[in-house]
């Protein structure tokens, strides 16, 4: 049977949703069964009606399918993504996260396989804090955290390893360094969730 991914995240502008939607591409390529989902809004109307690369993006999502606590439940892996806040992960992705009590209590979260990736203005903008923020909840669910390390010589051209992070005011498209290290993380991702599965 093919691992059960969850692709879980908040993108305000478009940047983490082009990286979530490069994971998704990835994972379905490897045969996994994946269900890409973002997390709700919830700033207030007018504070994204004030930026339009905001507005825009949301508007573009509206009716792409939300995550909920369901999502995780049925998951084999999950990966986190989003911007960093403060060096921590945005209000709206741990607004999902304190949506997980419940199946915490239950142990629902245990045992899965948990991997992150984010985005910042600047190269200095707090990715890898957000990356390590994601992992302490992984290790409150009693998770198994896969980060990619320096598995591959691909990830000394990013030099994080603890996910996969993107500066995006350095022109914000995805290139080809970002695309491998995606790649790469999903895929030592699915491989690990596959040998615990089989």
């Amino acid at each position: 049977m093919p691992s059960k991914l969850a692709i879980i995240y908040y993108s305000s502008q478009g940047s983490t949703h082009a990286m979530a939607l490069r994971l998704h591409a990835t994972a379905v390529g490897l045969g996994a069964d994946v269900r890409l989902r973002h997390v709700t809004e919830t700033a207030p109307a007018e504070a994204v009606q004030s930026v339009d690369a905001w507005a825009a993006h949301v508007a573009e999502i509206e009716d792409q399918p939300k995550a909920t606590p369901d999502d995780i439940d049925w998951a084999d892996a999950v990966i986190f993504g989003s911007p960093t806040r403060y060096g921590h992960v945005t209000s709206q992705l741990q607004a999902y996260l304190d949506t997980l009590g419940p199946l915490w209590q239950q142990g629902r979260l245990a045992d899965k396989v948990y991997a992150s990736f984010t985005s910042s203005l600047t190269a200095h903008g707090g990715q890898e804090t957000t990356l390590e923020a994601m992992a302490t909840t992984y290790a409150h669910f009693g998770g198994i955290i896969v980060p990619p390390g320096y598995t591959d010589a691909l990830k000394f051209n990013d030099g994080n390893p603890y996910g996969v992070s993107k500066v995006t005011g350095q022109g914000g498209e995805l290139d080809d360094h970002d695309h491998a290290a995606l790649d790469h993380l999903v895929t030592r991702l699915l491989s690990v969730s596959d040998r615990l599965n089989a």
